[in-house]
């Protein structure tokens, strides 16, 4: 088991904010790739309600992840592993009783400055950026450096904010990927809860 401690954030333009972050050191560690992501809980809904996360994820790899809340909505507790078989792995949670709830993918590009990871996440819904590191003292540095305003930031997951974007949009998709999301969505700060854009 880990520690994940990181923060989100959305932009209005993630290529300007790209380029900002390596003009100020970052380092790609790794390039611009899909992920599908599967998110999965109890049939009462036990999991979400309690800040945890069960999840298979298909990027380069193949994991199986579990996360919880910890004191603050930037930290949580994670254990990952990987599996040679995804589907194999979804049919064991499957057969532990567990019900997929949201399908959603990303391009995610990650990028290396100071002590921490800078995630460039590109969705059918939006652009956001996570910054992960050792503190939120470290992480807020970094976003103070690459410009974003630590009280703009989100603290709720992909599934959380496409939620209220569904209602919010009338989008009639249940699922988060490009195929289903088309025309993607005209997003604003307002419909993100958020007073101006962040960058």
């Amino acid at each position: 088991m880990s520690l994940e401690i990181e923060a989100k954030f959305w932009l209005p333009d993630l290529e300007a904010f790209r380029a900002r972050l390596l003009s100020a050191g970052g380092q790609v560690v790794a390039p611009r790739l899909l992920e599908r992501n599967e998110r999965f809980d109890t049939p009462d809904g036990r999991l979400r309600r309690s800040g945890e996360v069960l999840r298979l994820r298909r990027d380069q790899r193949r994991t199986l992840t579990y996360k919880r809340a910890l004191a603050s909505p930037e930290t949580r507790s994670e254990t990952e592993l990987e599996v040679d078989d995804l589907e194999a792995a979804r049919n064991l949670l499957l057969g532990l009783g567990y019900v997929p709830i949201f399908i959603y993918e990303k391009y995610r590009e990650v990028l290396a400055l100071d002590d921490s990871q800078v995630m460039l996440d590109e969705l059918p819904f939006g652009t956001f950026v996570e910054i992960e590191g050792p503190s939120l003292e470290s992480i807020g540095r970094v976003a103070a450096r690459l410009g974003l305003d630590w009280t703009q930031r989100i603290a709720r997951s992909y599934l959380s904010i496409f939620e209220a974007l569904r209602q919010r949009l009338s989008l009639a998709a249940p699922n988060a990927t490009f195929a289903e999301l088309q025309p993607a969505p005209h997003v604003t700060p307002r419909d993100l809860g958020l007073p101006s854009p962040t960058t």
